[in-house]
C-alpha cells in the first residue's frame, strides 16, 4: 500500500518517455521533428498505459510531439482524463543534428561535432542550449509537482534527453551527474515520490512494470544528517 499524504496519497510523479519511433530503430537525432509512432511504440504505449492506469493519476501533461502525444493518449484513453499539450516537455531542439546518427553529424560537421562533446553548454547551430531545456523542463515539473500538494499522482509524457536532464534539474543536481543515469528506454517511466521529510525522491528510474512503495531502511541515517 501506498503510504497517505494528508487525506489522500503521497505526491507522486511519472515521467513517461514516448513508444518507439522508426528513427529510434535508425538511431537518428529526433529533436523537434514530429515522428510518429511505429507499429512497435504503439503497443508499447497500450501496453504501458495498462500498466500506469491502476495509478489513478490526476493530471496526463504531454509534450505536443505526435509520438509523445499518441503515447499519452493511450493513458488518457483508460482513466477518462484529457491530455493536456505543453511545449516545455517537448525533446531538445537538436539544430543541425536532426535526422543524423552520432556518425553522421561527426562526418558532417566534425569541429561541431568535437565542441558538442568537449564544451560545456554548448549550442549547435540551430540547436537549444542544454542550460535552456534544464529552464522549460525543471519549470514545468515543478508546476506538476505543485499541483500534487495535497498528494496524488501526475504523469508527464516527453523525451529521453528531455526527461533525463529535466530530472536533475529538478533536483537541481551538478551536471556530471547526469552520466550517473542510462537514458530511459521507449516507454519507460520514472518515479519521484514526495517524502514528508525527505522532500522529493526517485524511486523508480527506468521502469517498465509498476513501482513499489518506497520506505525507511533500518540502516538509513536521518534526515537532518549532514555528513
Amino acid at each position: 500500500m501506498q503510504e497517505v499524504w494528508a487525506d489522500g496519497p503521497r505526491p507522486r510523479l511519472v515521467l513517461w518517455r514516448h513508444g518507439q519511433t522508426e528513427w529510434n530503430v535508425l538511431e537518428k537525432a529526433q529533436g523537434h521533428a514530429d515522428i510518429p509512432l511505429d507499429a512497435t511504440g504503439r503497443r508499447q504505449a497500450r501496453r504501458a498505459a495498462n500498466l500506469l492506469a491502476p495509478l489513478k493519476p490526476q493530471f496526463i501533461w504531454s509534450s505536443d510531439l505526435e509520438r509523445a502525444r499518441h503515447t499519452a493518449d493511450e493513458l488518457a484513453r483508460l482513466t477518462g482524463l484529457e491530455t493536456v499539450l505543453d511545449k516545455r516537455l517537448r525533446e531538445y531542439d537538436v539544430g543541425i543534428r536532426q535526422g543524423t546518427t552520432f556518425g553522421e553529424f561527426r562526418q558532417q560537421h566534425p569541429d561541431i561535432h568535437r565542441k558538442f562533446f568537449t564544451e560545456e553548454n554548448y549550442r549547435v547551430p540551430g540547436a537549444e542550449l542544454p542550460s535552456e531545456v534544464n529552464d522549460r523542463m525543471k519549470t514545468v515539473m515543478r508546476e506538476a509537482a505543485l499541483a500534487l500538494r495535497d498528494g496524488g499522482t501526475g504523469v508527464l509524457v516527453g523525451h529521453g534527453a528531455a526527461l533525463r536532464s529535466g530530472l536533475m534539474a529538478f533536483f537541481d543536481a551538478p551536471a556530471h551527474m547526469r552520466e550517473m543515469f542510462a537514458g530511459m528506454a521507449n516507454c519507460a517511466w520514472t518515479v519521484l515520490e514526495e517524502h514528508a521529510d525527505r522532500g522529493w525522491q526517485i524511486i523508480d528510474y527506468n521502469a517498465r512494470t509498476l513501482p513499489a512503495t518506497s520506505s525507511m531502511l533500518a540502516d538509513d541515517l536521518p534526515a537532518e544528517h549532514d555528513g
